[in-house]
């Protein structure tokens, strides 16, 4: 029977705990004990919002992400100089504290980046914050956009979706017309709605187009930025073909069939979408290997 010395138990205790405390398990302990309130503030609030509803999936692919890094981060020696970390830090926990005070989701939660960022070069330097940048950049996702924005690129989206829908509709031989966000389909007349647009499923989907393209091994930038480029005619794409059904629902079915449509239609638009990405993706693939032969 071998006896291990007590102190080589003790010096592999110390070694296991220096190896946690390098790794992200402390700092994503921190990182959501000091964002519990804004969570809790956005949950009860904006998260509520079809447009925001992809922000906590957001925060949990994140915290994955650096979870994913955690043995590259332990290895990483520790910064001879913090202070440009902690006032990182500091700086973003300010931001943080002001937009929850001042009941302003969007500055709350884009504190985040400052945090996480002065976390990062505060314990691992520069190092850490040039491996963990995709993670870093990623929490933007979380950040609501402006209800401006919101309000302006809403109307269009709609208009120009009723009129398409109009179009395709009455090009099938269908009783189809249109008056600004308003459908006509034989008696029927459809509101385009706010979720109608696409706007919120396009940022759902460009969330998830631009993980995709991270994960997932690629030859060159232009088939990165060719992905990246399509979510959007992809998503306007979906979000029409989405109208369009609802429409013939309605119209041969009635009125029931359009509303349980449109309670899981927004669902079915999203893996619609993310197929086309997906299956322009194969293209693009193929399209390398053909050029290259």
């Amino acid at each position: 029977m071998t006896t291990v010395p007590a102190a080589s138990l003790t010096t592999a205790a110390q070694r296991q705990a220096n190896a946690w405390l390098r790794g992200p398990a402390p700092l994503i302990a921190g990182w959501c004990l000091l964002f519990f309130p804004v969570y809790r503030a956005a949950w009860q609030g904006e998260w509520q919002d079809e447009a925001h509803a992809h922000a906590p999936l957001i925060g949990l692919i994140v915290l994955a992400l650096l979870w994913r890094l955690r043995a590259r981060l332990a290895v990483l020696p520790a910064p001879t100089f913090a202070v440009p970390g902690l006032g990182l830090l500091l700086a973003g926990l300010a931001l943080a504290v002001i937009g929850d005070v001042q009941e302003i989701p969007a500055l709350a939660l884009a504190a985040q980046m400052p945090v996480l960022a002065g976390l990062l070069l505060a314990r691992h330097g520069l190092p850490g914050l040039r491996l963990a940048w995709f993670p870093l950049v990623y929490l933007a996702f979380m950040i609501p956009l402006p209800g401006i924005l919101i309000d302006a690129l809403t109307q269009p989206l709609k208009e120009m979706i009723s009129l398409a829908t109009a179009q395709i509709l009455h090009a099938a031989g269908y009783p189809a017309a249109h008056s600004g966000v308003v459908l006509v389909v034989g008696q029927y007349q459809l509101l385009i709605a706010d979720a109608c647009s696409g706007l919120h499923s396009f940022m759902a989907l460009l969330a998830l187009g631009v993980l995709y393209v991270h994960l997932t091994p690629r030859s060159g930038a232009w088939h990165k930025a060719a992905l990246l480029l399509a979510v959007v005619p992809v998503a306007l794409a979906a979000n029409l073909l989405r109208v369009v059904v609802l429409a013939l629902l309605t119209f041969h079915a009635g009125d029931a069939a359009g509303r349980q449509w449109h309670e899981m239609a927004g669902i079915v638009m999203f893996l619609v979408a993310f197929a086309g990405l997906l299956g322009l993706d194969a293209a693009l693939a193929k399209l390398r290997k053909r050029s290259a032969a």
